[in-house]
């Protein structure tokens, strides 16, 4: 039996972080089923031919160099009595501290059809060779079910291939979790202008054919028929991987496994982070959807330097996040306003457009920022950016005005920098405007 001071399950953001943030100071040994950690957000881009699958997958170096033992390998069952944890190879490993980090994995709905030939969803290394695959044998059609970020930047590479794509989801408007319907009228008329067919505000029912699916029978009108083998991509959504620890004392919620705010779970020396836990969201205090990346992150971080002897403690997510949607960069952080509301705050909204460089610039494209605060408060509780260049700066200013509890009162009078190339004019801040604008309305 091999002896480990920290073993953690898993191999992805999570995980790595962890062998990152500890280095040297303690032995760590990661066991990790796949063969390759993937950067999941540049999948769609491989199959689009911007990049090769390579770049897609992270080197185990960013694991092995932090001094962390890699093994690859499937955790078949957990004994946390006795803390040891067997795998599928015949290997038993006895640890001092155990991190589960097993991750998220994509739902493929409870309908008729899933088991039907090139209908799937899209994590894997796997996933991505088999698409990739289609498209080099000459794919015609595909429907992809779900327009958030993985469906969207999906939907557009199968599309630059000329595969004629379908793109479904039960929301009247693309990005529904992400972006309000009022700023992404402009977006969601490009995308459809690049041929790919939207069928929003819909429900895929069930899927029809012997081999392979013949129709995709909707909700609402008629079935989508196609003409060729089909592919059928479900971006719907994810689920904690937990299955191992079912039978398990591990306390597992229907959104994951359950840890206080320094990822401790109900049983001594184990921790959870990443997608596999269940967390709240920083301003609604209320369990919600957060599985990303830039949420795991910061989780196994604030775990690292606990074990390291630091005391802190995670406040909750506030779901920052980007996509590209033709040439539009779009990006939110916090609540919506359809969310907002559906939890009751008594919102104030403001917004302001300028342009990403001074107008006289020629390479000047247009920006929009849009604010959500609560009244009562007037704290700054969410917003979103529409843009012709990347928004991630825009939004990561959004977020830190959230998190710091920031009123609309203080964002007026936000300190900022301006330059030509860079900037709007110095007296078009488009924060501090659209601040202004709530607190006309207060």
């Amino acid at each position: 039996m091999k002896t480990c001071e920290i073993l953690v399950i898993g191999g992805g953001p999570a995980a790595i972080t962890i062998a990152k943030n500890i280095k040297d100071s303690k032995d760590v040994t990661i066991i990790r089923p796949e063969d390759h950690s993937m950067i999941y957000c540049a999948m769609p881009y491989a199959v689009e031919g911007l990049l090769p699958v390579e770049k897609t997958l992270k080197s185990d170096d960013i694991v092995t160099d932090a001094g962390a033992n890699l093994v690859r390998d499937y955790v078949e069952s957990v004994d946390f009595d006795s803390k040891t944890v067997k795998t599928r190879k015949g290997d038993s490993y006895k640890y001092e501290k155990l991190i589960i980090a097993t991750g998220a994995e994509p739902i493929l709905p409870p309908i008729e059809g899933t088991n039907l030939k090139n209908v799937m969803t899209f994590k894997s290394e796997n996933d991505l060779k088999y698409v990739m695959n289609l498209v080099d044998q000459g794919l015609k059609e595909a429907v992809v079910v779900g327009a958030g970020a993985i469906g969207i930047e999906l939907a557009q590479a199968l599309n630059k291939c000329n595969v004629k794509t379908h793109l479904v989801d039960m929301f009247p408007t693309i990005l529904p979790n992400m972006m309000d319907a009022d700023v992404m009228d402009d977006v969601q008329k490009q995308l459809a202008d690049t041929g790919i067919v939207l069928n929003l505000g819909n429900k895929v029912l069930s899927l029809n054919g012997t081999e392979y699916v013949e129709e995709v029978v909707l909700e609402k009108g008629d079935p989508i028929k196609f003409d060729s083998k089909p592919l059928i991509v479900f971006a719907v959504g994810m689920r904690p991987s937990v299955d191992i620890f079912r039978d398990t004392e591990l306390e597992i919620s229907k959104t994951g496994i359950v840890v206080n705010e320094k990822m401790e779970t109900n049983i001594p020396d184990v921790y959870a982070v990443g997608d596999c836990v269940e967390y709240t969201n920083a301003i609604t205090g209320k369990v919600g959807l957060g599985k990303l990346a830039t949420n795991a992150v910061p989780m196994a971080r604030l775990l690292a330097k606990n074990l390291l002897g630091a005391d802190r403690k995670y406040e909750g997510f506030y779901n920052g996040a980007a996509t590209k949607v033709v040439d539009y960069f779009v990006g939110s952080s916090g609540l919506t306003e359809r969310v907002a509301k559906e939890n009751g705050y008594d919102i104030v909204v403001g917004k302001a457009k300028f342009t990403t460089a001074f107008p006289v610039m020629p390479f000047a494209k247009e920006v929009e920022v849009k604010l959500i605060a609560d009244r009562n408060t007037k704290k700054i509780i969410g917003g979103q950016v529409v843009s012709g260049e990347p928004v991630t700066d825009k939004v990561d200013q959004i977020t830190m005005a959230i998190q710091f509890g920031i009123t609309v009162d203080k964002l007026t009078q936000f300190s900022y920098s301006s330059q030509p190339y860079q900037s709007f004019f110095p007296a078009n801040n488009l924060l501090a405007h659209a601040a202004e604008q709530i607190v006309s309305q207060l």
